[in-house]
């Protein structure tokens, strides 16, 4: 999340030629420095996006400004921000900021950065915030060797990383750190970083310029600020244009702005919720053609294999998926295929919504109240004294009948008779609806307020 502030670094106060040839080397780095880096915000109040972080009395805000923040996980795609906000840490802390990268560091390292934690603590009552950047890389060994540290307080960890922490990082770890959800960037966002690159440049844009670069960054500042740093060379001093652009990406220009973006990608949707394979693959390969970032493309695959495919065929998710895994561990050009082939499993699948309208019937009635409690004999009775409060109490355990399953309440009185999920013929979600027609029974009623 780059910002205006092109600050450079302090100057050494000592008149000594080695800090003077440091500080020269320093200030020709930051010239020569990438778009991207040059901008990267130096406050708070510089940081485009992430308002429900950092927005006035927004809660990372305020324990950052305080000096109160706990151990941490910075969690969210490339170029939100994940290192951009640690980065602010360190200039706004009293405790001493420690860097270490997953990918090069290893059990050793971790130990030798708390060994030095205790002595600067016990030495100079100062502590120690560490930051690891692609937290989710490093191994249970190394989690494991660090938890101790960070379990008595003795350093205050930050981690980033691109993966979901859940299945990334130790539960035990986890436990111990404030999961912060960083967003991609909204569309108003990448256009004010562009707006600020081109102020740095001392160069200006045409608005399909700007829609271009807007919309093949897909919420990543790094991706919209390389690609006009690039543009801005190539147009040798004019106003940049959309074709600028375009030789910036190697000749894959996004759509030629946002309507395209949006229509093309409502044509893949609908080519494959139809079941055409032919069509879902052409406006697939428009897509990548055009320069289509392939992780935007592989979170809507995701997205359609539940909501249009849904349990007509379970397997669909897992094929999504693991294109969407492919595209991150393979990367274009070879990803291509993996996305072809979660195209024309998916367009070829047997269709259902019956889980999407069966979810929106049960948030309807959440929304609507009342809300029932939780009857007794569901409520956790796991803890002391539990039981006496009549918890648990009348619960059938329904691995003790040879049948598998047993007649039993598991819902509020108020919405014991709703039926939200009602299968489809379709696929395999025909066996899930034999399976429920005889749990239910036969005097099973329809949705309420449906026919």
């Amino acid at each position: 999340m780059p910002a205006r502030s092109t600050r450079r670094p302090p100057r050494a106060a000592s008149g000594a030629s080695g800090d003077l040839f440091d500080q020269a080397a320093t200030d020709r780095l930051h010239e020569r420095a990438p778009l991207a880096a040059r901008l990267r915000p130096r406050t708070l109040d510089d940081i485009v996006g992430q308002r429900h972080l950092v927005a006035p009395d927004a809660p990372l805000r305020v324990l950052i400004e305080q000096d109160r923040l706990t151990s941490a996980i910075f969690w969210g795609p490339a170029g939100t921000g994940k290192t951009t906000l640690a980065q602010v840490v360190a200039s706004a802390t009293a405790k001493a900021f420690v860097p270490l990268s997953a990918v090069n560091a290893g059990v050793a390292d971790v130990r030798r950065v708390i060994e030095e934690a205790r002595h600067r603590l016990g030495e100079q009552g100062q502590g120690t915030i560490l930051f690891i950047d692609e937290v989710h890389r490093f191994n249970k060994a190394q989690q494991d060797a660090l938890l101790p540290a960070v379990e008595d307080g003795l350093v205050v960890l930050i981690g980033a990383t691109t993966e979901n922490p859940f299945f990334s990082v130790n539960s035990p770890l986890l436990s111990r750190a404030t999961l912060w959800r960083l967003e991609p960037l909204a569309d108003e966002d990448v256009a004010e970083l562009v707006r600020r690159g081109l102020d740095t440049e001392g160069a200006a844009a045409s608005p399909d310029a700007v829609d271009a670069l807007v919309s093949l960054a897909d919420g990543d500042a790094r991706v919209a600020l390389g690609t006009l740093e690039v543009a801005v060379i190539l147009s040798g001093g004019r106003t940049v244009e959309g074709a600028d652009v375009e030789r910036a990406r190697a000749g894959r220009l996004l759509h030629q702005g946002a309507d395209a973006h949006y229509d093309q990608t409502s044509a893949l949707i609908k080519s494959i919720r139809g079941s055409d394979p032919d069509a879902g693959l052409y406006w697939l390969a428009r897509m990548l053609d055009a320069g289509e970032d392939a992780r935007f493309i592989a979170r809507r695959l995701v997205i359609l294999a539940s909501e249009d495919v849904g349990l007509a065929d379970p397997l669909a998710l897992v094929v999504a998926d693991a294109a969407a895994r492919a595209v991150e561990f393979v990367g274009l050009p070879e990803a291509q295929l993996n996305l072809a082939e979660a195209v024309v499993y998916l367009a070829s699948a047997p269709k259902s919504n019956r889980v999407t309208t069966a979810l929106g019937r049960a948030k309807e009635d959440v929304r609507a109240g009342p809300r029932g409690d939780v009857p007794a004999h569901l409520r956790d009775a796991s803890y002391y004294g539990a039981r006496a409060l009549g918890h648990g109490e009348g619960y059938v355990y329904l691995h003790d009948d040879e049948r598998g399953w047993v007649e039993q309440d598991y819902r509020p009185p108020e919405i014991a008779d709703h039926v939200y999920y009602e299968p489809s013929e379709h696929g395999a979600e025909a066996e899930l609806g034999q399976n429920l027609r005889r749990l239910r029974g036969p005097d099973a009623e329809k949705p309420k307020g449906r026919s």
